[in-house]
């Protein structure tokens, strides 16, 4: 049973979901701006996918990115300007690119991310012990959240 003794009815439900949809997505862009200057976070979401599943075809980053193959055919052109990607012809399919991070993509996300979670440390360290035990206890909820997406 929730601490406040939630009545799980429709307007309660909508009203959780609504604030945590609020609270991530506020805390997700103030964490951004906390990061270091580079990229967007658009190109940083790519990188970091790159870093994590290997070399892909844009369209299949695009996918996994949930944008447009033009918009990820932009956002690759910049990294790869920029040296954190490297672009080159699928060997299977030389109408297809493959897009792989560089050693300088994979510092960028590596720097990006120990920046953000400092930072998020800093915050989580600065809340009152009852909030802070509150947050440890949701994050079982917010990892099945996650994990229903996959």
């Amino acid at each position: 049973m929730c601490m406040k003794e939630l009545d799980v009815t429709t307007s309660s439900t909508q009203d959780v979901s609504g604030r945590l949809f609020l609270a991530v997505g506020r805390l997700s862009r103030s964490l951004r701006q906390a990061g270091t200057p580079g990229p967007g976070h658009g190109a940083i979401s790519a990188l970091a996918t790159l870093v994590s599943y290997g070399q892909l075809r844009l369209g299949d980053l695009a996918a996994k990115e949930g944008v447009a193959a033009a918009t990820m055919s932009r956002i690759v052109a910049a990294l790869v300007e920029a040296g954190y990607v490297r672009r080159e012809s699928d060997p299977l399919d030389r109408r297809a690119w493959l897009a792989t991070a560089t050693e300088e993509g994979e510092r960028m996300v590596s720097g990006v991310r120990s920046t953000r979670v400092q930072e998020l440390g800093r915050r989580i360290d600065r809340l009152p012990e009852e909030l802070r035990c509150s947050l440890v206890d949701a994050l079982p909820a917010l990892e099945a959240l996650i994990s229903d997406e996959d």
